[in-house]
């Protein structure tokens, strides 16, 4: 592929339907080969590591034929990916292993109200296509901040583009890594950290060799994976359920018998009534308050249209029309996926409730012990690693008659996409297609974000800032040294388990928003801006929304003495979720780097806000003070008014064209 590309042929380019044919073609087969396997006797934990292995030898096959030491096909692929195969490397590039692994979860478990990662997620890309990414196409740069760097006339806008792009993205990046760790625990059976690593070879092999180029045929290839993985578990369950293998059609059908169980758990005593006024699916605000229900879709969208390494994906196509028409298509491709998880957690849940619910404790199926084993699914307040465990955890209650209750069980958001064939009693052989798909999800994530990572550190720190007469072999040689470097550095801090992936993808998204939005829209569309308003602006806004995230998640006693914050509400009661007097009273109150058990832990904060919306104050204090710093000073010059002008233009050639060349 190599070769022929840079020989200027093109085969592999002008073949791409019939390569990516089939290699689906033979995907299938090898689905088949294994399902053959496992009626043949195969053990599973076989099986399993046939289904990783085989996924991940696939994509390193494709890292390494597409590696390349030229400089426009590491950073941007030559800028020669067509508008449908970059829609696709879109969409696996943004369905993470948030979206893959911990959305349908938090739907699960938040009912309606976690549908505002659908509606912020979704949202976003109307955001990405009117505002930002056809304008960033004709610019022509390389990377986020090389727009920053050009917009606002120096290397200062551009300096911050990078503090703030390496802040999300690390963020953004370690949640990846710790879903790849997951899949590999439970799949391949091994200890947590370890399968933080190997995941992690699985992300370097597909992005160091080839930059842009080898990720972008890898996340086509991986996208094919994704869904085929997310649709047919949930198409099987609706075929089997209501005789439509159309899980949308049946969506409907499963959330009314969810409705009618719930009442039928209360009636019977299998729930109590303020368990089920929290956790009732059909209800909306009782885990959000409308508050922070709107503020996190607001964060979620304006984050996904400032998100650098989704951006980046619309500096590789040939032009600004097919920029466009590529976002059209990574709306069809992302839909895909958003429109089936909200089908997927509601028949996730009916199994759940009408096989598991009023049960007795005693007869808890396997798939409880596989998850409770790693701590993921819990009963009686206690991991479920065994049936003994159980009986101590539940004979530990007082009153408890042995029989399952609904507040009896927990179970972890990042585990029920991945358990849902193993609750339904399917085959393994479509379990392990489901950790296939959320392995290759993941996987494209990471790769996407380590590429900008490196990037933003070698092209705008190293190349633009410290040597920009460095040689082009000398400059990529530095990216993947940067590359590894991030890498292990995120792979250690996922193995530390610092959240859940959603919380984690969340805070990303809330920190691009607010230090990367204001100057990426005010600069393409309002022409009075200027260098030291959005680098002030910039400055403004990721501190304080850094300073929200940070405080009320890891120094929450600080924030309560020194800076007025106060406790959480309880959305549904309207109560403190904690008591402040006592918790301020405890030894640890004032400790630092607290953790997530902690009492005040992401309990406290300013009017009632989640810290994953913390975009919502830093998102309104960047753009007012770019706009008050911006008429305080010089307005830009005619010729960079002018460049503004026809940055807006449909048509016209790539403004930047000779600094890309």
């Amino acid at each position: 592929m190599a070769t022929q590309e840079s020989a200027g042929g093109g085969d592999f380019l002008n073949n791409l339907g019939r390569v990516y044919g089939i290699y689906t073609g033979g995907f299938a087969a090898f689905i088949v080969l294994i399902a053959i396997l496992e009626q043949l006797g195969v053990p599973n934990r076989v099986l399993g590591y046939m289904f990783v292995g085989f996924t991940i030898l696939v994509y390193a096959f494709i890292g390494i034929i597409s590696r390349t030491m030229q400089v426009s096909e590491y950073y941007v692929a030559g800028r020669r990916v067509p508008a449908f195969y970059n829609g696709m490397a879109t969409g696996a590039d943004w369905m993470s292993g948030a979206s893959f692994v911990g959305m349908a979860g938090s739907l699960f478990l938040l009912g309606y109200d976690g549908l505002a990662f659908v509606l912020g997620w979704t949202g976003g890309y109307v955001l990405v296509a009117i505002l930002v990414a056809p304008f960033l196409r004709k610019f022509g740069a390389y990377t986020v901040p090389d727009f920053l760097a050009a917009r606002y006339e120096g290397n200062g806008a551009r300096l911050m583009g990078v503090i703030v792009l390496m802040a999300c993205s690390f963020t953004y990046v370690v949640a990846q890594i710790f879903a790849t760790g997951l899949i590999a625990q439970r799949f391949l059976g091994m200890d947590f950290v370890v399968a933080v690593y190997v995941g992690l070879l699985g992300i370097l092999v597909c992005s160091m060799l080839g930059g842009m180029r080898a990720v972008t045929w890898t996340q086509v290839a991986q996208y094919i994976v994704l869904i085929v993985a997310y649709l047919i578990p949930v198409v099987i369950l609706s075929a089997k359920k209501f005789g439509i293998p159309i899980p949308q059609l049946t969506y409907g059908q499963a959330i009314a018998q969810i409705t009618s169980l719930e009442q039928s758990f209360v009636a019977q005593g299998l729930a109590s009534a303020e368990a089920m006024a929290a956790r009732a699916h059909v209800t909306p605000f009782n885990s959000y308050s409308p508050a922070n229900y709107f503020a996190l879709i607001l964060c979620l969208m304006v984050g996904t249209a400032s998100l650098p390494h989704v951006l980046m994906r619309y500096f590789t196509t040939p032009s600004v029309k097919e920029a466009r028409i590529s976002v059209a298509w990574s709306l069809l491709f992302i839909f895909l996926l958003y429109f089936t998880a909200p089908a997927y957690a509601a028949f996730s849940k009916l199994e759940v409730y009408s096989t598991l619910i009023g049960k007795n404790i005693a007869d808890m199926p396997q798939w409880v012990y596989n998850w409770g084993s790693l701590g993921l699914v819990t009963i009686c307040g206690k991991a479920a690693a065994s049936a003994e465990a159980v009986r101590a955890a539940c004979s530990a209650v007082a009153g408890h008659a042995g029989i399952l209750r609904l507040q009896d069980f927990g179970i972890n958001t990042d585990v029920v996409v991945l358990s849902t064939p193993e609750i339904a009693g399917l085959p393994y052989v479509i379990a392990g297609l489901v950790a296939a798909g959320g392995l290759a999800a993941a996987l494209s994530t990471a790769d996407g974000l380590l590429l900008a990572i490196a990037n933003a550190l070698s092209h705008d720190i190293y190349y633009k800032m410290i040597d920009p007469n460095a040689p082009t072999a000398r400059r990529l040689i530095v990216s993947r040294i940067f590359l590894v470097l991030v890498a292990v550095a995120a792979a250690w801090t996922a193995s530390q388990r610092p959240a859940d992936i959603l919380s984690m993808v969340a805070w990303a998204f809330s920190i691009a928003a607010a230090g990367l939005f204001p100057a990426l829209v005010l600069g393409v569309w309002w022409k009075r801006t200027t260098k030291q308003g959005a680098i002030w602006g910039m400055l403004a806004g990721f501190g304080v929304c850094m300073l929200y995230l940070v405080v009320t998640r890891y120094f929450p006693g600080f924030g309560v003495k020194f800076l007025a914050m106060s406790s959480l509400l309880n959305p549904v009661t309207g109560a403190p979720v904690v008591d402040l007097n006592a918790a301020m009273a405890a030894p640890n109150a004032m400790q630092g780097w607290v953790a997530a058990s902690h009492p005040l832990a992401s309990k406290v904060g300013w009017f009632n806000i989640n810290n994953i919306s913390a975009a919502l104050f830093g998102l309104p204090v960047g753009f007012l003070v770019m706009y008050v710093v911006s008429l305080m000073t010089p307005a830009p010059s005619k010729e960079m008014q002018d460049f503004i002008d026809a940055c807006r233009r449909p048509k016209g050639q790539t403004l930047m064209e000779e600094k890309t060349a």
